[in-house]
C-alpha cells in the first residue's frame, strides 16, 4: 500500500509530462507537413555517380628513368 503512494503521483507526472511534450511538439510545427516527408522518400536527391574503372597500369612506369 505505501507503494501506491509514491506510484500514482510519479504515474500522474509522467502523463502530465507526455501531455505538455505533446503539445509542444504540436505548437512547434511537428505535425504540420506529413506528406511531405513520405513523398520525399520516393525521390532520390542526387543522380547516382558512375563507376569508371581504373586505369591499367602503363607498361614503362615501374622501370627507372635516367636523369
Amino acid at each position: 500500500m505505501p507503494a501506491l503512494y509514491i506510484m500514482i503521483p510519479a504515474a500522474l507526472l509522467l502523463v502530465g509530462v507526455a501531455i505538455y511534450v505533446f503539445f509542444w511538439a504540436v505548437d512547434s510545427g511537428q505535425y504540420d507537413d506529413m506528406e511531405g516527408p513520405a513523398h520525399s522518400i520516393l525521390f532520390d536527391d542526387t543522380p547516382p555517380v558512375e563507376h569508371v574503372p581504373p586505369e591499367p597500369p602503363q607498361s614503362g612506369a615501374d622501370e627507372k628513368r635516367d636523369v
